[in-house]
């Protein structure tokens, strides 16, 4: 199914009130930019969101334009987006910090998510029936679809222009190629394949009103890798991920995490889950003085499957 701009935007104003969480009849690409889309997880989120990124960032890692879609608010937002759930080191640069505001400021409330991104622009959303109106936040002219286009093109432009440049991409690749960078796709993964693994038949992803909270999930002390409960006690587990080799050093991660949980979340018994390629001796001793802490090792299935003309 083909979409133009028009289509992309009104299908997705009218899903997100639709209750409808699919994503698969949704273009990946937009130009140069991967195209994503959320409409929540397993139970509508109160703010949907499409996104613009560069192949350098994720969603979940990284700065790049998005609607943002206020429902309750009957506003939708195109913003200069920043992630919640990870700091990428780089953001926009100081002329939008201090020349646009936040949405939190813009709205002069605290809205349920992002609302440290900045505002490009905001549209009141009329929906009738089929059809659905657009236009500038506290003016009255209906928007054509060449005016939302034409702010589209603007902060992708200027994304492209200003922010994806060779600096900034040399600054991304050489991240691409380090430790953090392979533990991310291993967090991914495992978030993705989550009711396909053996700790999805355990442990359950912790998600409120359609936003997943578990991965990245953000402390004073630090991100944990993913937080989730159990199925059965609903306890807090703590899961610390590496990418190769771990050792004793691991345990004292997962210990602190498990202690900020048994403070913040009054769960005495937190358990810690340590997911890596391989260990040494050393986290067999360490492992034996802090109870409550398991291992997985994970192996990556690698084939080859020859090309037949």
């Amino acid at each position: 199914m083909k979409f133009d701009f028009s289509r992309l935007l009104n299908c997705f104003v009218q899903q997100s009130l639709s209750g409808d969480l699919k994503t698969a009849t949704y273009p990946k690409e937009w130009g140069p930019f991967h195209l994503r889309i959320s409409f929540g997880m397993g139970a509508p989120a109160r703010v949907p969101w499409i996104a613009f990124v560069s192949t350098e960032m994720k969603v979940s890692n990284g700065f790049y334009p998005v609607y943002l879609y206020y429902k309750e608010l009957n506003t939708l937002v195109l913003a200069y987006g920043i992630s919640e759930t990870e700091d990428f080191g780089e953001t926009w640069p100081v002329e939008i910090i201090n020349s646009r505001q936040t949405i939190t400021s813009f709205f002069d409330k605290k809205v349920p998510r992002y609302g440290d991104s900045f505002v490009f622009k905001a549209y009141s959303v009329n929906v009738k029936e089929e059809q659905i109106e657009y236009r500038n936040k506290g003016q009255d002219t209906v928007l054509t679809e060449q005016d939302l286009e034409a702010d589209l093109t603007t902060i992708l432009n200027y994304y492209q222009k200003t922010i994806l440049s060779e600096p900034m991409t040399k600054i991304a690749a050489t991240q691409s190629q380090g430790l953090f960078y392979m533990e991310k796709q291993l967090e991914d993964f495992i978030i993705h394949n989550w009711d396909s693994t053996e700790l999805g038949k355990r442990f359950d992803l912790i998600i409120e009103e359609g936003d997943l909270l578990s991965q990245q999930y953000r402390t004073d002390i630090g991100p944990i890798d993913i937080l989730v409960r159990n199925k059965l006690t609903k306890n807090h587990v703590v899961i610390e991920l590496k990418k190769n080799q771990t050792s004793d050093d691991t345990v004292g991660q997962v210990a602190r995490y498990m202690g900020w949980i048994r403070e913040n979340k009054n769960d005495p018994d937190v358990m810690g889950i340590i997911i890596a390629g391989e260990y040494d001796k050393k986290l067999d001793y360490a492992l034996k003085a802090v109870p409550n802490v398991e291992v997985y090792l994970y192996k990556v299935d690698f084939k080859l499957k020859e090309f037949i003309k």
